[in-house]
């Protein structure tokens, strides 16, 4: 099991009060992506939260094959190693594919499993044998239950350093719903709980494109409200996509987070999570009160 993983794993475990995952959804360009990293970064430093830095090399599970996917895996893992190397900064990205997961594991220090694939055994215990920190998202279509088997199929495969993401339920067509119950019932997974606040707004297939093509549309407005209920419930970890441009971001730009607007988001988000005793299991015994 890799040593420097248990660090890092152990260590956002205890950040209190909790910690961060950001950055832009998608490479763009390698100016793009360390201009990016630094900026982010700072911000994290400034408010006080331990920064973990996110952004895919393809994204494969787009609903139109016309929308922007990325470098593709070696081109843009190189430019994340040099985002990890220059600003000394964990690095977070997601796999699709079992033969992925070596080579990404290589450079990541956190391996994400996206939400379509969330239940695929195969593909969680590849990630697991990386060693590396393992983040899965829950699917939209499944109940939080589904998150102690995924988590447990990593802890079978000899990695106990895994995390669980919250990122909305299908409840609809090209909708989604932020049920805060499930930040809850996700502890049953036994490890960090993390809140996605930008895909949970996500509204999938929600935008029609010139030329026929669909793209995810979003509701950018109501990130901080998603943000603040779940700091207030207690999770351990927030995970956000940040552009500094996002109306012209390739990828998801309804549902990435303004970069200008950060600190001001996160300051808000850390007075809450201080005074919530959401994060400590508070607990008001009920038991007098039962039927």
């Amino acid at each position: 099991m890799d040593s420097s993983s248990a660090v890092l794993f152990n260590k956002l475990k205890a950040a209190q009060p909790l910690f961060l995952m950001a950055g832009p959804n998608v490479i763009e360009s390698e100016e793009h992506i360390l201009r990016m990293a630094g900026q982010i970064k700072a911000v994290a430093l400034k408010v006080g939260l331990p920064i973990v830095f996110k952004s895919s090399f393809d994204k494969a599970n787009r609903t139109s094959s016309k929308s922007f996917r990325g470098p593709g895996m070696a081109e843009g893992l190189k430019i994340l190693e040099k985002v990890k190397v220059a600003y000394d900064i964990p690095i977070i990205t997601d796999v699709h594919e079992t033969i992925q997961c070596e080579a990404v594991g290589k450079v990541a220090d956190i391996i994400q499993i996206p939400a379509f694939l969330c239940r695929q055994t195969d593909l969680l215990v590849a990630a697991a044998k990386t060693g590396k920190i393992i983040n899965i998202k829950k699917g939209q279509f499944c109940a939080s239950t589904v998150m102690v088997n995924s988590a447990e199929k990593i802890r079978l495969a000899g990695n106990p350093n895994v995390m669980v993401c919250e990122r909305g339920t299908m409840f609809g067509y090209n909708d989604l719903v932020v049920d805060p119950r499930n930040l809850e019932w996700m502890r049953e997974a036994n490890c960090p709980v993390v809140a996605d606040v930008t895909h949970s707004l996500q509204q999938p297939a929600g935008k029609k494109l010139e030329g026929g093509g669909v793209a995810s549309g979003g509701l950018r407005e109501l990130i901080p409200c998603i943000a603040r209920t779940a700091v207030a419930v207690g999770v351990d970890g927030i995970f956000m996509e940040v552009h500094d441009d996002p109306l012209n971001a390739p990828v998801d730009g309804p549902t990435q987070w303004p970069l200008r607007h950060l600190e001001e988001l996160l300051e808000e988000l850390v007075a809450i999570a201080r005074v919530s005793k959401g994060r400590q299991k508070f607990k008001i015994d009920l038991t007098p009160y039962r039927i």
